[in-house]
């Protein structure tokens, strides 16, 4: 299921997003893919595939960060797809397909502890300079 509104993807967010390319795995009908990320918040991310899960399905990824030992489980729900077809149509040259993710947290402790893993990345890939003018701090 696609969504079909005409809202930018960017208007719907309630974070800041910083480009970042990081692998995900996920299981889908038992079968395992694996996929990445194209850009990250604190609330979510955006995962490039062609085979996007529907609108509403909320499911456990691990995504692998470099700066970790071991890879981060998150659970989130799927917001928004875009499908091959909709990344394919006449305009769309700066649209893959996938999926948006809503991160969706246990506890605060999980919520506190993927912010701040989102934030040192964010810092990381954009300097501190960018970073603290993206989260309006400059």
């Amino acid at each position: 299921m696609a969504d079909t509104s005409s809202q930018d993807n960017d208007e719907r967010r309630g974070h800041a997003r910083t480009p970042i390319e990081l692998k995900v795995t996920y299981k889908r009908l038992n079968t395992f893919f694996h996929d990445y990320t194209r850009n990250i918040s604190k609330g979510g991310t955006f995962i490039r595939t062609p085979k996007p899960l529907d609108v509403g399905t909320e499911f456990l990824f691990k995504m692998l960060v470099p700066e970790l030992l071991d890879p981060l489980t998150l659970r989130g729900r799927v917001q928004w797809v875009v499908s091959v077809e909709e990344a394919a149509e006449e305009g769309a040259e700066h649209r893959e397909p996938g999926m948006g993710i809503e991160f969706l947290f246990e506890s605060e402790d999980d919520k506190l502890m993927v912010e701040t893993t989102v934030e040192r990345l964010m810092k990381k890939h954009l300097g501190e300079r960018a970073f603290a003018k993206l989260m309006g701090r400059a």
